[in-house]
């Protein structure tokens, strides 16, 4: 297939621009939307009795998880798991709207945080987590959506039809002499051209730039949407039944959340570039899953031997 068939990702991260630079961002949309929906499911559970947390506190609960567990804990878990070098810009870190959360530091973040919240409730740990994770699963879809709007995290080399030229890969360090290759095709149609960026915008509105950029750009996975389905839709879809439909100990919904959640990211990050260094054979992303995985059997079996069920009030 001809490079030039491949969508060319231009999608804006920024839903409007006040200035160049500064304006709401679907990054940080999507984790408005996160938090809506939780806010809903968690209520519509905490009314029917599925969730042990009364429904005057699902807003506190919901806010402060959002807060504690999931935008600090997943930018700590993304700073100390994939880019510790931001260690030495501190200022970097609180960045978050620039994009950078780990899925994995942010689940540690909600278990550490749905822990003290138990304890200073007096509700039930597990109960609590359980339909947590419930709703977990509609944030990570719409995170990834926003992954693939940023046309970050892009996946892995591929000729399938629907793979996408992302520009972002010019932008990456060891892509230096496919960047400099690119600047060198630009310059031919406009000397002034001293950078990347400068082609990429270009591209968005002159045909000859856009045209650069498909013949330097590798086609690949959009994984984002694949993790968007599989971690987000699929699981959502899978615990929800279960959740709703089948009586099962307080407890097993978490071990399921960890369980099949790391197994569809082992599955998944085949197709995803890798975005730091390997661990052996295995990405990163795999190598934590791992243990997830233990985890959330631990979480199933210790429900099974020492059964609680929701109050059902």
């Amino acid at each position: 297939m001809n490079a030039f068939a491949y969508y060319l990702h231009n999608l804006d991260p920024f839903i409007f621009r006040v200035t160049e630079t500064f304006g709401p961002r679907w990054y940080g949309m999507a984790y408005v939307l996160a938090f809506l929906c939780g806010y809903a499911l968690l209520t519509w559970l905490s009314q029917r009795g599925y969730a042990d947390l009364p429904k005057r506190q699902v807003s506190d609960f919901i806010t402060w998880a959002a807060l504690f567990g999931v935008m600090v804990g997943g930018r700590l878990g993304y700073v100390f798991f994939y880019k510790p070098e931001m260690l030495r810009d501190p200022l970097s870190i609180v960045k978050i709207w620039e994009g950078g959360m780990s899925a994995h530091g942010g689940m540690i973040g909600l278990v550490l945080f749905t822990l003290y919240y138990s304890r200073k409730h007096g509700i039930g740990w597990t109960n609590l987590g359980d339909n947590l994770c419930v709703t977990a699963p509609i944030g990570l879809f719409f995170g990834r959506c926003a992954n693939f709007i940023n046309g970050e995290l892009y996946g892995r080399a591929s000729d399938a039809a629907w793979a996408v030229q992302f520009p972002k890969e010019l932008l990456e360090a060891e892509n230096g002499s496919l960047a400099d290759r690119a600047i060198s095709l630009a310059q031919q149609i406009d000397p002034a051209t001293n950078s990347v960026e400068t082609i990429i915008e270009a591209a968005k509105t002159q045909p000859q730039m856009e045209a650069v950029l498909r013949s330097v750009l590798t086609p690949r996975h959009p994984s984002q949407l694949y993790e968007a389905l599989l971690e987000g839709v699929l699981l959502f879809a899978i615990l929800w039944f279960v959740r709703t439909r089948m009586r099962q100990p307080n407890g097993v919904i978490t071990g399921l959340f960890l369980s099949i959640y790391a197994i569809l990211r082992i599955m998944v990050e085949n197709y995803r570039e890798p975005d730091s260094p390997m661990i052996g054979m295995f990405t990163r992303g795999q190598f934590f899953s791992f243990f997830l995985v233990a985890i959330g059997f631990t979480f199933i079996v210790a429900a099974k031997l020492r059964p609680t069920f929701p109050q059902r009030r």
